[in-house]
């Protein structure tokens, strides 16, 4: 009954371009005890959803490396603790103003503070944006937010007055977390690498799949003793399997099993909502809801930016994590049974926090466009040194991202003495940069005035090497308003966003599923002897199928010849010691009537030389470019490389 309905009512919710997640909500709302009744064992579908957050969070800490937490360390424990603390501290007073007692209004504000794991994960993963500078800084918060569940555990008994020995009580329950923490990670670093290689060896699949999943649970359950919840205990072991050699065929392996797992989350927590409590309460719950969007979104934005986040990406995290999250339910049934809250409290949360995760899917949408309103309201501060480049560079290279693809791109500009700036708006990275001498400059690359700052009127080629998709689009379209001779070329994912960003005024974009397809059967055809030669024939014509198609013809004289460059490609060649073209001119070598193929450029002694005039003389030792077909630069090649030349 679970997959059938979520089955058609995800269908529906496609069609309509709904998130699938709020039909999966949806779903449960409909099916569960409080209106169709389809389903009304809860508990079974509890324990089934308990499962799909434990594999959702495993495969996340399988995704995710001890580099990668690190490197986000400030978002953990800088803009985490402050938005926990100061969310719990405002709900607490506003709920104290109401006339709840001390004890109740802290709950609440603890209830309230935590954010939705699962959905905000699962919708960044389906949008590409778990890498982007918001995405970290939304996963950092995140973790925090579940480290909290531990002691907000041990707090909401004591608050209930259900712990006699309250002191006492706590510390105990905090050493035996601390304990199963060191515990959990010790025992998954020593034992299971060992453990899963011997599993390796026996080339069973099954085997294979069930000793991951074996792991995934297992450290749930030994975490769940030490009194942390099942989710955390997944994260850590996914988080200590991350670092295998194996982690990707485990991620594989598991992705099926955790899609219809948590899948079922979602309609478990639909199937809670009473729609008949829901009506009774709509003069309460929906401005309730409303506050509750605008205070965690102000607070998380305020944290981030505290600990130096960019206002856009910091406003974009606020959205996304303006909701109650999956174990604020745990913890609400902990103030249930100590008393905290009452049978119409319990409502008033359940209704709160599914209408609130509902919604977060469309918060997360319109989150990037909010972001940039708000952003160009605000005047734009550009440091002296930045607004430098503009007036001294033309003709530049400008560099958005400075990722990996930006640092090897600027580092090959380097050295060929080719003028060039980089922006990135991560400062920690920009600093570390800096302090190196690299062209970094701090700037969002969507913001017009920094564009402005770096000359990008006067730029020669722009190149967005960013994650995120959506500023990549806006960077396109503003540096194509502003310099309409710019060439831009632009790093994306999926095939899928090529053409959009050629629509909007990219010139060249570049996929990174493209280009992994074609490196890989590139190796393939290596490790069969198959010639370098024949394998770039096969690139080129692969290439002109894929990309050639999708590219502007910008001219009819393009289109005229662009059949005849679809069968063009180049060749680099190094002329050996003692060849025969070794001080002879290109005009003697005649190379082009000879073959067919043409000398393009030539790298003498480090210094290249585009289209060489025909009395230039080859000497041993230099590069030579050829460009034409494959035949052609084959022939060139023997012609060039040949001890005797007629």
């Amino acid at each position: 009954m679970l997959l059938a309905s979520s089955i058609l009512i995800a269908y529906v919710a496609g069609r309509l371009r709904l998130p699938v997640i709020v039909g999966f909500i949806l779903t449960g709302v409909f099916i569960g005890p409080y209106a169709l009744g389809l389903i009304r064992d809860l508990e079974a579908v509890e324990v089934l959803s308990e499962i799909g957050v434990v594999l959702l969070l495993f495969t996340i800490g399988l995704e995710f490396s001890l580099q990668s937490l690190f490197r986000i360390k400030k978002f953990v424990f800088g803009a985490g603790t402050i938005q926990v603390v100061l969310t719990t501290v405002i709900v607490a007073l506003a709920a104290k103003q109401a006339g709840l007692k001390l004890q109740t209004a802290s709950f609440w504000g603890m209830l309230l503070a935590l954010s939705s794991t699962a959905i905000v994960l699962k919708s960044y993963a389906t949008r590409a944006e778990t890498d982007t500078y918001h995405g970290q800084l939304s996963l950092g918060i995140l973790l925090f937010q579940d480290l909290c569940v531990l002691p907000i555990m041990v707090i909401v008994p004591i608050l209930g007055g259900t712990d006699s020995d309250r002191l006492s009580a706590l510390l105990a329950k905090l050493a035996a977390a601390i304990a199963g923490i060191a515990v959990t990670i010790i025992t998954a670093q020593k034992l299971v690498p060992k453990a899963l290689e011997q599993v390796v060896r026996l080339r069973s699949r099954e085997v294979f799949v069930g000793f991951s999943i074996l792991v995934c649970l297992g450290t749930a359950w030994i975490t769940s003793m030490f009194g942390l919840s099942l989710a955390l205990g997944a994260f850590l072991a996914g988080l200590v399997l991350s670092e295998s050699e194996y982690s990707h065929q485990i991620v594989a392996d598991i992705l099926p099993f955790r899609d219809v797992a948590s899948s079922i989350f979602f309609i478990s927590v639909g199937m809670l909502l009473d729609l008949r409590e829901l009506l009774h309460r709509l003069d309460l719950i929906p401005p309730l809801l409303a506050i509750l969007i605008v205070v965690k979104t102000v607070v998380i934005t305020g944290s981030a930016i505290v600990v130096g986040s960019p206002l856009r990406s910091a406003l974009i995290s606020g959205l996304g994590l303006a909701q109650i999250g999956e174990f604020s339910f745990i913890v609400a049934k902990v103030g249930l049974k100590g008393g905290l809250l009452d049978a119409n409290g319990y409502q008033t949360f359940l209704g709160l926090s599914i209408l609130s995760m509902i919604i977060t899917p469309f918060l997360i949408q319109i989150a990037p466009l909010v972001g940039y309103r708000l952003q160009s309201l605000l005047s734009v501060k550009i440091d002296e040194d930045t607004s430098k480049v503009g007036r001294t560079l033309a003709g530049h290279v400008v560099i958005a991202g400075y990722g990996l693809n930006g640092k090897h791109l600027s580092l090959v500009l380097r050295r060929a003495k080719i003028p060039h700036v980089a922006i990135d708006f991560n400062p920690d990275q920009v600093a570390s940069a800096r302090q190196k001498g690299e062209p970094v400059k701090y700037g969002d690359c969507t913001q017009r005035e920094v564009l402005h700052a770096i000359g990008i009127e006067h730029a020669r080629i722009f190149v967005i090497a960013i994650s995120d998709a959506a500023a990549t689009r806006r960077a396109v379209a503003i540096a194509r308003e502003m310099n309409p001779q710019l060439e831009i070329i632009v790093r994306t994912r999926f095939m899928s966003e090529i053409q959009e960003l050629l629509d909007i005024g990219a010139n060249q974009v570049v996929s990174e599923e493209f280009e992994t397809s074609i490196e890989i059967f590139s190796l393939v055809l290596r490790h069969y002897g198959i010639a370098h030669r024949e394998i770039l024939r096969e690139v080129s014509a692969i290439r002109s199928k894929g990309y050639q198609m999708l590219r502007r013809s910008t001219t009819d004289r393009e289109s005229d010849i662009a059949p005849l460059v679809a069968l063009s490609s180049t060749e680099t060649i190094q002329l050996p010691e003692g060849c025969a073209a070794h001080m002879k001119t290109i005009s003697n070598l005649d190379i082009r009537k000879r073959t067919g193929a043409s000398i393009v450029a030539v790298v003498h002694q480090g210094e290249t030389i585009i289209s060489p005039e025909p009395d230039y003389r080859l000497t041993s030792g230099d590069a030579v470019v050829l460009l034409g077909s494959p035949e052609s630069i084959e022939k060139a090649i023997e012609l060039l490389c040949n001890r005797q030349l007629t």
